[in-house]
């Protein structure tokens, strides 16, 4: 049986006039497949006809055949498809049901009716498998991105589907975390499951993968994984800069929640036209460290100094920024409330989001809602620039915009600190780069 058959698909989301797919045929066949492509060139609508989301969540138009598993997509119930086609979604925080790691797990083996007596060993093997039974106990709110990442990721093997679907699995996560990821993608196709996975960052994956579906503008193209090379980008920066007053400053300060620490105690700074880059494993305070330098979190310990003026914050789930009707309303209010001059057009060009300036931002792409995030915060002139793993769901051409727009940034006088698991971008941009650690 083969994994999927997609024949003549068109698919429109409602509203539009552009399909998001265009006559895609194709047949996935087993083993590991990736998709790729550009942000919002339909990679996720193609992995979302796969569950059904397309077209029975989201609505629309849709012609041509689609089967999925053995099952025919656009007349099975989602809560069918469900039990063969286990996904996992690039915004892990929207997936979650419960507030507790093993509550969370189990939904979907109690939606399956699982025995409670197998449901817990299936949790913990589930957990176990990811590198995350450390993470039992814990509640969701107070685990990082990436560990988020990899609970969903062990809520769908738990339930041990035919086919297991993953849109971004590494974007969040650490290169230990990212290992055991790809590890438990290959006991999966080992089992004799298929993977389908929509990733930019393919160096690991495509070794082990047997065919790369290339989505742009809405059409497929089919490469063989082994001679497909994907096209580098390369960013020249002007380095030649010298770093300016101090901007923040943290002494002797702890971070954490309600009393529990995380990591400290810290004695940092940074200077305007400098880059501070912020590294570490998943959950070892990369994010309450940066909500603490803008003042969302109080320290637990110590004290924190930042010099007036105004603080761009760009947080790891970026549509928690985005509620105005368009795009370019987005940076207008920005640009209205800095009293900055600055044409709107300015960054919406940098970051490539002029096509979509009219569009209403949370039916964009993750990369693109990324991207307009960006735009919203980094518009006009901040004094500080405070990034949350900022290349996540961005492909090649957006990281080297985003690493130009960073650099001009600097070269305006802004302090920036990011957190970031991406090497080649603390490479890029960092003037220093702080270990964050466990306690």
């Amino acid at each position: 049986m083969a994994t999927a058959r997609l024949t003549g698909l068109t698919y429109n989301y409602p509203g539009t006039d552009a399909p998001a797919l265009a006559d895609v045929s194709l047949e996935i066949d087993g083993g590991l497949t990736l998709v790729a492509g550009a942000s919002g060139g339909g990679k996720s609508t193609l992995l979302r006809v796969l569950n059904g989301l397309v077209p029975h969540f989201h609505g629309g138009r849709i012609q041509g055949a689609a089967m999925s598993s053995g099952h025919d997509v656009v007349v099975t119930p989602t809560r069918v498809l469900a039990r063969t086609v286990g996904f996992v979604f690039q915004d892990p925080e929207l997936q979650a049901v419960y507030d507790t790691v093993e509550r969370e797990v189990a939904f979907g083996l109690e939606n399956l009716g699982v025995a409670r007596t197998e449901m817990a060993a299936r949790v913990d093997a589930a957990l176990a498998e990811i590198g995350a039974a450390h993470l039992a106990g814990r509640k969701l709110a107070t685990l990082s991105g990436g560990e988020r990442q990899r609970v969903a990721l062990a809520s769908v093997l738990a339930m041990r589907p035919h086919t297991v679907v993953l849109d971004e699995p590494t974007s969040q996560l650490d290169a230990d975390g990212a290992a055991l990821v790809l590890d438990a993608v290959a006991r999966v196709v080992d089992s004799g499951r298929s993977v389908v996975i929509s990733e930019h960052r393919l160096e690991s994956l495509q070794p082990r993968a047997t065919t790369v579906v290339e989505v742009e503008a809405g059409r497929v193209r089919i490469h063989d994984a082994r001679r497909w090379p994907p096209a580098p980008q390369e960013v020249a920066l002007d380095n030649d800069h010298v770093a300016g007053a101090e901007v923040w400053s943290l002494r002797r300060v702890v971070v954490g929640f309600r009393s529990r620490p995380v990591a400290g105690p810290f004695d940092l700074a940074g200077r305007s036209g400098e880059v501070v880059a912020l590294r570490g494993p998943n959950g070892a305070g990369k994010t309450t460290l940066l909500r603490t330098i803008a003042g969302l979190l109080e320290p637990l310990a110590g004290s924190v100094e930042r010099r007036p003026g105004r603080i761009a914050y760009l947080p790891q789930n970026p549509g928690a920024l985005l509620h105005r009707p368009t795009v370019r309303s987005e940076v207008e209010l920005t640009l209205a409330r800095a009293q900055d001059r600055e044409p709107a057009d300015r960054i919406l060009a940098a970051l490539g989001l002029q096509h979509v300036a009219g569009r209403y931002p949370r039916d964009l792409s993750s990369g693109e809602r990324q991207r307009a995030a960006l735009a919203a915060v980094l518009a006009g002139s901040p004094s500080l620039v405070l990034l949350d793993e900022p290349t996540r769901g961005m492909d090649a051409a957006a990281r080297s915009a985003l690493i130009g727009l960073v650099a001009d940034l600097r070269r305006r006088g802004s302090a920036v600190v990011l957190a970031t698991h991406d090497a080649a971008l603390a490479g890029a941009l960092a003037d220093r780069v702080v270990e964050v650690g466990e306690r």
